[in-house]
């Protein structure tokens, strides 16, 4: 069988959409108010270690879903990248610090509505 074939390259599926309706359609209206999402401004952190451990606690204690963003580690000139699913955290350094702009951390949460964000945020920000 063609590769092309088996990748579906040239299927062109976005051009039938019309002929294939999703569970959205079917459903009419609704809404996504099972999930709720908040920021929290972030300090700099001495190590990547002392926020992923801040992170892990949080997700674990308080059913995180999802959160990402990105922190100052002290005396680095690059920000630190944090993103985790559950207490799963992964994290890397991205890019310099712009020079023109100060350094402020920032981690979007998302958890299933009525999380404790006030919690999350004690836990997470020390």
């Amino acid at each position: 069988m063609p590769i092309a074939i088996l990748l579906g390259l040239g299927a062109k599926a976005e051009s039938d959409l019309a002929n294939r309706p999703s569970h959205h359609d079917l459903e009419g209206e609704h809404d996504h108010d099972d999930f709720d999402t908040f920021i929290i401004d972030l300090p700099a952190f001495a190590s990547p270690q002392a926020l992923v451990d801040r992170m892990v606690k949080a997700a674990e204690a308080h059913d995180v879903l999802r959160m990402k963003g990105f922190v100052e580690i002290e005396g680095k000139p690059m920000r630190l990248l944090v993103q985790g699913v559950g207490a799963r955290i992964q994290h890397q350094f991205d890019r310099k610090w712009p020079s023109d702009a100060p350094r402020r951390g920032r981690l979007v949460v998302i958890g299933e509505t009525g999380f404790d964000k006030d919690a999350i945020r004690a836990l997470i920000q020390g």
